[in-house]
C-alpha cells in the first residue's frame, strides 16, 4: 500500500469549528491539544507539539519535533517551538491574551503535567475537555469511513494468508506472527493506539484449546497465556494440533485507523460443540444487526445481546465464565482500538448515526476453549452497516492430513 495524502484541509476546519461549538456550550474560551491522536485528529499531524484552539481567533500548532514535517501534513499555522515553557509567550503573542478557562485532556493528561500547566498559566482555570473531544470523535465523517475500508481490506487478506499458512505444530506465537507480517506489508502500521493508561496495545489474541478458555489481566472473556508472567495475556508458546479451536482476534491499523476483528480457526476440522458455539455467536451478532438503531441506548445493546444469547441456550458461556464474565458485548473504534461508544452494562449513552463499533458476543465453555466472532459496523440512520470485509465463517486451514469427519477431537 503506498503512502497516502494527508487528511484534508476541510476535514481538519470542519473538527475544528465543530469543538470550538461544543467549547462554546461548556463555557471554554479555549482548549489546549497535547494527546498524540487528539492532536492528529485535529491538526492533521502526529508530530510533537501543542495545538491551541481559541473561541475567537484562528488555532496554533506549536511544534517541538519536526516542524517541517509538521507544516507538509497540517493545513494549520505551524510554528517552530524548542520548550514547552515558550507556549505561553507565543499564545498571548499571536492571539492578544491568555484564556480565562481552558481545556485539556483530564482523562489521559498526568498529574504532574497538569500542575505544570497551571504553572504556565497562573491567571488560567482548567476544565476537562476529554468528553467533549471523544464524543465529538465517536461520529466519524465519509473520510474517515473510507480510511477504515482500506483498514477492512488489509485485515481480510491478513485471515485469509493465515488460513494458507497455519500449520501443525505452530506455536501461537509463530501463528500470530504470521498474521501481523501478513498485515504489515500490507499496510498494518504496527502501534495499536490504547488510551487508558494501564492499558497496553498489541494485535489481538490468538488463543488455541484449553488456553483460549483461560481469564486473566485484561477486560476480556479469556486472557490466553501469553509469553510470560510479565505479558500475561495473547498468544503463548502453547503448539496448534490439528482438530482443535484457534480463536484468532487481530487487530490491525492502516493510516491510522483500526479495524478489530475475530474469526475462527482450526487445522483440518472444528469439534461440533464449537461450531455450536460459532453458530451462537453468529445468533446473536445477527440479532444485535436487527436491533440496534440511533436512539437507543448502550445498555440496551448490552441487555440485548445477553437475552439473546439466553434465549438460544448459551447464557452460562457468554462473554466469559461464571464469575468472570465482562460486562461489555461491543465498543467504539477508530483513530484508537477503543473509544466511544462502549456497548456496555448500565451505559446509558445514546448511540448515534454516524457512530462505528465492533461487535464480538464470545462464549468461554467450561474452561476448556473460546468461540466466538466480531465485526466491525457503522451506524446509519437505517441501522448497523458492516465496514468488515472479512468473511464470516470458520477459516479451516489444510495444513494437515487429518480430513473432516464425524468423530470431534476431544477438547
Amino acid at each position: 500500500m503506498n503512502f497516502r495524502p494527508q487528511v484534508p484541509a476541510e476535514e481538519i476546519n470542519r473538527r475544528i469549528g465543530w469543538l470550538k461549538r461544543l467549547m462554546a456550550g461548556n463555557g471554554l474560551d479555549a482548549a489546549l491539544i497535547v494527546q498524540p491522536v487528539d492532536l492528529y485528529y485535529y491538526s492533521g499531524t502526529a508530530q510533537s507539539g501543542y495545538l491551541y484552539l481559541p473561541l475567537d481567533s484562528d488555532p496554533v500548532l506549536m511544534v517541538r519535533r519536526d516542524a517541517g514535517r509538521a507544516d507538509q501534513e497540517s493545513p494549520l499555522n505551524v510554528v517552530p517551538i524548542a520548550s514547552t515553557s515558550q507556549v505561553p509567550g507565543l499564545v498571548k503573542s499571536l492571539t492578544g491574551k491568555l484564556p480565562k478557562c481552558c481545556g485539556l485532556e483530564f482523562d489521559i493528561l498526568p498529574v504532574r503535567e497538569y500542575y505544570y500547566y497551571r504553572r504556565l498559566f497562573p491567571g488560567t482555570s482548567f476544565k476537562d475537555a476529554s468528553a467533549l473531544i471523544l464524543g465529538q470523535r465517536a461520529i466519524k465523517s465519509a473520510w474517515e469511513i473510507s480510511r477504515m475500508e482500506n483498514t477492512a481490506r488489509v485485515s481480510k487478506q491478513a485471515f485469509e494468508d493465515l488460513r494458507q499458512q497455519l500449520k501443525p505444530g505452530w506455536s501461537e506465537l509463530k501463528a500470530a506472527s504470521i498474521i501481523e507480517a501478513a498485515a504489515r506489508v500490507k499496510g498494518h502500521e504496527g502501534k495499536l493506539r490504547i488510551r487508558h493508561f494501564r492499558a497496553e496495545g498489541y494485535s489481538g489474541h490468538l488463543l488455541s484449546g484449553k488456553d483460549g478458555a483461560l481469564t486473566g489481566a485484561i477486560d476480556s472473556p479469556a486472557s490466553g497465556r501469553g509469553p510470560s508472567a510479565a505479558f500475561p495475556y495473547g498468544a503463548g508458546y502453547k503448539p496448534i494440533v490439528p482438530g482443535e479451536p484457534v480463536m484468532v482476534d487481530f487487530s490491525c491499523v492502516v493510516e491510522g485507523y483500526h479495524m478489530d476483528e475475530t474469526r475462527m480457526f482450526a487445522i483440518g476440522q472444528m469439534p461440533g460443540e464449537v461450531r455450536e458455539a460459532v453458530d451462537a455467536s453468529v445468533a446473536v451478532y445477527q440479532d444485535l444487526l436487527e436491533f440496534i438503531r440511533p436512539g437507543i441506548t448502550c445498555d440496551q445493546v448490552y441487555s440485548r445481546s445477553v437475552a439473546c444469547a439466553a434465549q438460544i441456550g448459551w447464557k452460562d458461556a457468554f462473554l466469559g465464565p461464571p464469575g468472570a464474565k465482562v460486562k461489555f458485548v461491543g465498543h467504539g473504534i477508530g483513530l484508537e482500538l477503543v473509544e466511544e461508544p462502549l456497548l456496555a452494562r448500565g451505559r446509558e449513552e445514546v448511540l448515534r448515526a454516524g457512530m462505528v463499533f465492533a461487535l464480538e458476543p464470545k462464549f468461554v465453555v467450561d474452561k476448556r476453549f473460546i468461540a466466538g466472532i466480531e465485526n466491525v459496523v457503522q451506524l446509519t440512520d437505517k441501522g448497523p452497516l458492516e465496514i468488515s470485509r472479512t468473511p464470516l465463517e470458520i477459516y479451516l486451514c489444510a495444513g494437515s492430513d487429518q480430513e473432516e469427519s464425524g468423530n470431534d477431537p476431544e477438547i
